[in-house]
C-alpha cells in the first residue's frame, strides 16, 4: 500500500469517513480539504449498481454544467463543406479533413475533444487506435458525431463533460475547480445528479446509486447522501 505524505494525512483529518454529508456539507469540506498548490479539480465519482457486460446497462453520455468546469477545452472538428465553416464560426480551435486525419496520424493530439460529421467517420475510423485508448474517438452518444457542429462546439466550450460507467460500474466526472463558489459547485454536482439518475437502466435491480462521493485533485474524498439532494 502507498504511503500517504504529510499533507494528505493532515486533510483528511477533516473528513469523517464513515459519514455520509449533505452535498452542500461536502462540498464546502472538500475545498477545505484540498491541499494542491494550484486550483484543483473537484470530480464526482458514482458507483452504479448495474452490469455493463449487458448493452442495455452500459452509460455513457454527456452533459453541459451550468457553471462550467473551469478548463478551456481545445476542440478539433472533422467536417467538409458548410459544416467545416460552421465550426470555425462557432470557435473550434481546429477543422479539418484529411488533412486533420494526416496531422493526429503523424502523432498530433494536442486537443482535449473531437468532433465529426457522419460522413466523416469512414476516415476518421482509421484514427480509432490512437484516439480510442485515449476517449477521443467521437461518438454520437457524448453528441461528438453530429451534423450540428455548431452546437457541438458551442456545448463543448461552454463546459461540456462526458460521463462513462467502467468495466465496475463507476463514473468519474469533473464538477468544477476549489476555486468556484460553493452554490456553483453544488448547481454542477446536482445537474449531473439529475443525468445519472435519468440515465437508471430499466432492468437495473436494487440500489442504482450505491455510493457518491467527490474529491479534489490533492485530497481525500468526501462521500455525499445522495438524499440530500432532494
Amino acid at each position: 500500500m502507498a504511503k500517504k505524505g504529510k499533507k494528505y494525512i493532515a486533510a483528511a483529518k477533516l473528513v469523517d469517513k464513515d459519514k455520509l454529508y449533505a452535498a452542500n456539507d461536502a462540498i464546502s469540506l472538500v475545498k477545505k480539504a484540498s491541499y494542491a498548490s494550484f486550483d484543483a479539480t473537484v470530480s464526482a465519482a458514482y458507483r452504479l449498481n448495474i452490469d455493463t457486460k449487458k448493452a442495455d446497462q452500459q452509460i455513457r453520455g454527456a452533459v453541459v454544467l451550468p457553471n462550467g468546469t473551469g478548463k478551456t477545452q481545445t476542440v478539433v472538428v472533422f467536417a467538409e463543406g458548410p459544416q467545416a465553416q460552421q465550426a470555425q464560426d462557432a470557435g473550434a480551435d481546429f477543422v479539418g479533413s484529411d488533412d486533420l486525419v494526416q496531422k493526429i496520424q503523424d502523432g498530433w493530439l494536442d486537443f482535449d475533444v473531437a468532433v465529426a460529421t457522419p460522413p466523416m467517420m469512414a476516415k476518421v475510423g482509421r484514427l480509432g487506435r490512437i484516439l480510442g485508448p485515449k476517449g477521443l474517438m467521437p461518438n454520437p452518444k457524448t453528441g461528438t458525431v453530429t451534423m450540428d457542429v455548431t452546437k457541438a462546439v458551442n456545448d463543448i466550450k461552454a463546459g461540456q463533460v462526458t460521463y462513462r460507467a467502467d468495466k465496475a460500474g463507476i463514473v468519474h466526472a469533473p464538477i468544477g475547480k476549489v476555486s468556484f463558489d460553493d452554490d456553483k459547485l453544488y448547481e454542477n454536482l446536482k445537474t449531473l445528479n439529475d443525468v445519472i439518475l435519468k440515465a437508471k437502466p430499466a432492468s437495473a435491480k436494487g440500489t442504482y446509486i450505491q455510493s457518491l462521493s467527490i474529491d479534489p485533485t490533492f485530497g481525500p474524498g468526501v462521500h455525499i447522501d445522495t438524499n440530500s439532494f432532494k
